[in-house]
C-alpha cells in the first residue's frame, strides 16, 4: 500500500485470493470515508450481476472492431486464470465495494468508462501493435526467462514495473490507451476527492499507484 496526504492506494490483482482479503482489511483498519474503486458503473454492475451484457453490432460499430477484440481476448485470459486460481475476475473490487457499504463509506468510481477506452483503443491502437503482441504470446512458452508469477498473490513490485517498462517499450499506443491515459484520469478524480480534506482509500490495480501519485502531484502544482 501507498499513501500521500489524505490518500491511500491499495494495489491489487484481480484474480488473486491475496487481494479480496488485503482489500477488506485495509478498508476496516484505515476507516475512510470514501471508498475510491478503478472501476465504473456499468463494470460494476457486470461483476455483480455476473452478466457480460448483450454484445450487439449497434455497440460493436460503436467502440470499434479492435476494442471490441481486445475486451473480448481480456475477458476470456481473466477468467481462464480466475478458474485456475478459484476467482472470478473483479472479486477484488466487488471486496471493496461491499466493505466500504460496511462502513458506511461513500463509493466513488474513478476508472474511464469502459466504452470510452475501448473506442480510444480501437481508434490508436495500431494492428501492428495487435500482432506483435499476439506473436509475443505464442513465443512466450519457448523463453528461456520466463518470469514466475503467483497467481493467488499480488506479483512484486519489480516484476510489474518490469513488465510495465516492456509494455511502453513493445506497445506504446497500447500502454497509452490502457494505462496511461486512465491513470492520468484517475489521477484527476483523486485529485478533486482529496480536496474535500477527508481520509480517501482507492483500490486500484496494482501498478497504478506511483503513476497516479506522480499525476496528483502535477495537478498540485498546477494548481
Amino acid at each position: 500500500m501507498q499513501s500521500y496526504k489524505n490518500l491511500f492506494l491499495i494495489g491489487t490483482s484481480h484474480i488473486a485470493k491475496e487481494s479480496i482479503e488485503t482489500a477488506k482489511t485495509e478498508i476496516k483498519k484505515i476507516m475512510p470515508e470514501i471508498v475510491a474503486l478503478e472501476l465504473d458503473k456499468t463494470r460494476l454492475n457486470a461483476i455483480i450481476t455476473k452478466e457480460k451484457g448483450r454484445i450487439t453490432i449497434k455497440y460493436i460499430k460503436q467502440i470499434g472492431l479492435k476494442g471490441y477484440l481486445f475486451a473480448k481476448f481480456g475477458q476470456y485470459a481473466e477468467n481462464k486464470l480466475g478458474k485456475i486460481v478459484g476467482v472470478s475476475p473483479g472479486e477484488d473490487m466487488l471486496a471493496g465495494y461491499e466493505t466500504a457499504k460496511e462502513i458506511k463509506a461513500k463509493v466513488v468510481f474513478i476508472d474511464q468508462e469502459i466504452e470510452k477506452t475501448l473506442k480510444k483503443f480501437s481508434k490508436e491502437v495500431t494492428w501492428k501493435e495487435k500482432i506483435r503482441f499476439v506473436l509475443d504470446i505464442i513465443r512466450t512458452p519457448f523463453t528461456k526467462n520466463k518470469i514466475k508469477i503467483d497467481l493467488t498473490k499480488v506479483p512484486d513490485t519489480k516484476i510489474i514495473t518490469q513488465m510495465l517498462k516492456e509494455t511502453k517499450k513493445r506497445y506504446p499506443n497500447f500502454y497509452s490507451v490502457i494505462i496511461d491515459d486512465r491513470n492520468r484520469h484517475m489521477a484527476k478524480k483523486l485529485f478533486i476527492l482529496m480536496k474535500t480534506n477527508k481520509k480517501i482509500l482507492a483500490v486500484i490495480g496494482a501498478g497504478h499507484e506511483k503513476e497516479i501519485i506522480r499525476y496528483i502531484r502535477e495537478l498540485e502544482y498546477a494548481n
